[in-house]
């Protein structure tokens, strides 16, 4: 599901600069893959470390996100970096200077915000557009390691009532739940993820897993659901419901999917999600170069389809290339000096 969520995530990037109103593009709702993964996040977050964050210690669980998360912070900068410099549609525009250049690939690296490329909309991450969910990522496993951990389970369900509140309210407030990407949008972004990581974590405490026999097919199917129903003229209300009911519905589905399933389905299981967060981290720098070849030369239907199609296949690609010859050398060596994992 996870994969399935990621692979939305690129199409509706595609589809972004053929369609910039949201309400003409038919996966208009892909941006909504992020607050999935972050309920998904909650809850394995909870699953992998509730009963050992004590014995591991504070410090050595934040050794073991580092690690499993930043070899492709820093890549992804690398790769945007590169996509600004050499970009064939669209000349790099050099008043940034040397220093300002600097300053943005550092703050990418180190995922400190820093919205002030304008030749990138002004993105927090403007060499990584993506990288903004990360930045909330860590600091949801932040709280979580600080105070989440030992939180009740009644008080996380308060903390979570009312993260779905604020919700409601920076939607209502937005017209809708896209923001969080952007410096005038800041903030969006640490209410989708305090209500979804919230979530997904009290879903993981109340063992609320729904045992069913749909299998990967059915799974799949339900999510993208929510990635391609129509746009309503009350929107604001769409989107947050998706998320607050849902996204964790559809993760107790997952959690509770018991048909068995063959060797080719499992291996394909498999590869989808690992290639995710590669996927997720590398593929905006193509996205910049497919845009500016978009808005230069137009292309025709036909032509549009060809190019999207080899492009998600290409990506994926490098995803596949990048986890098996740089994410995980990376960390198996980082955890080979002693880190934990």
């Amino acid at each position: 599901m996870r994969g399935v969520a990621a692979l939305a995530v690129v199409l509706f990037h595609f589809m972004e600069w053929v369609y910039p109103d949201s309400r003409q593009n038919f996966i208009g709702y892909g941006f909504l893959a992020v607050d999935f993964f972050f309920c998904l996040s909650g809850f394995v977050i909870g699953y992998a470390y509730d009963d050992r964050l004590g014995s591991l210690g504070v410090w050595a669980f934040f050794k073991a996100r580092l690690i499993r998360l930043h070899p492709l912070v820093v890549l992804g900068s690398v790769l945007g970096l590169l996509a600004l410099l050499f970009d064939p549609f669209e000349a790099y525009p050099g008043g940034y200077g040397t220093g300002k250049l600097l300053q943005a690939f550092s703050c990418s690296v180190l995922l400190i915000p820093f919205p002030a490329l304008e030749n990138r909309s002004f993105n927090l991450f403007g060499l990584n557009a993506p990288a903004w969910s990360l930045f909330w990522e860590y600091v949801a496993n932040i709280v979580y390691a600080l105070f989440l951990y030992q939180l009740a389970r009644r008080y996380l369900a308060v903390l979570t009532l009312l993260a779905a509140a604020t919700l409601f309210l920076v939607s209502y407030r937005a017209g809708n739940l896209l923001g969080g990407w952007a410096g005038e949008n800041f903030w969006d972004g640490g209410a989708r993820i305090a209500y979804s990581f919230c979530a997904g974590l009290f879903l993981y405490r109340s063992k609320w897993v729904l045992k069913n026999g749909l299998g990967f097919s059915g799974l799949a199917s339900l999510l993208l659901l929510a990635f391609l129903m129509p746009h309503i003229s009350w929107n604001w209300v769409a989107e947050p419901l998706v998320v607050v009911a849902y996204f964790p519905f559809l993760v107790a589905l997952g959690a509770g999917a018991r048909a068995s399933l063959s060797a080719g389905v499992a291996k394909r299981c498999m590869f989808l999600g690992n290639i995710s967060y590669p996927l997720y981290m590398t593929h905006y720098a193509a996205l910049w170069l497919f845009g500016h070849y978009y808005t230069r030369y137009q292309p025709g239907t036909t032509e549009l389809l060809l190019i999207v199609s080899l492009g998600i296949v290409l990506l994926v690609s490098v995803a596949y290339a990048v986890m098996r010859w740089y994410d995980i050398p990376v960390r198996r060596y980082l955890s080979s000096k002693g880190y934990p994992h």
